[in-house]
């Protein structure tokens, strides 16, 4: 017996712009009505699928491409794949719209300043005295969505408000309803 039809929520914006905070609580809202769901996160998909590229342009497609691709596998057999990545370039997010279908896009847009006020590693500050190269935001460029289904200003409405957004839209774009295998949202 087939379940619901799974989709992916793509995370972008800039380092240390919420996304990974904000993915995973619209993922855990999204297992609470109960979906299968998969986050997929920057760090853990560079160690374990795309170790062997670095953070030029074309490393940085191809490295959106394989999680695009993984995020279509997950797709099509009912998993909702939530993924968090900075993903600067367009058009290789567009490509992966396409490959994916059901697709919703969340850009997570913040400021740069505040971003590196965020930053407890210290990347900006070391991208910004030119110590780490190609860094998006300082020395490398972000491509904002022309599109997005969802826009979220994390610097000025709270995690909760927009993870409510996000699920709100993937509601009104028909990808949850209690139906078919998926449990009523409890309250």
């Amino acid at each position: 017996m087939a379940g619901p039809p799974g989709f992916t929520v793509w995370f972008t914006g800039l380092p240390c712009s919420g996304k990974s905070t904000l993915a995973e609580l619209v993922a855990a809202d999204l297992r609470r009505r109960g979906r299968f769901v998969e986050v997929l996160d920057g760090d853990e998909i560079r160690t374990h699928l795309s170790a062997d590229l670095g953070f030029s342009k074309e490393d940085r497609d191809k490295h959106i491409r394989r999680i695009g691709w993984l995020c279509k596998i997950l797709s099509r057999n009912g998993v909702v794949a939530v993924a968090s990545f900075v993903s600067p370039y367009r058009e290789i997010r567009d490509f992966n719209r396409r490959e994916v279908g059901r697709f919703v896009e969340v850009f997570v847009d913040c400021p740069v300043e505040v971003c590196a006020q965020r930053d407890v590693k210290g990347m900006y500050e070391r991208a910004m005295k030119g110590e780490i190269p190609n860094f998006t935001g300082v020395s490398d460029p972000y491509e904002e969505p022309l599109n997005p289904e969802v826009v979220v200003h994390t610097d000025r409405e709270t995690t909760e408000e927009n993870a409510a957004k996000v699920i709100q839209r993937i509601k009104e774009l028909g990808y949850l309803s209690a139906g078919a295998g998926e449990r009523p949202e409890r309250r």
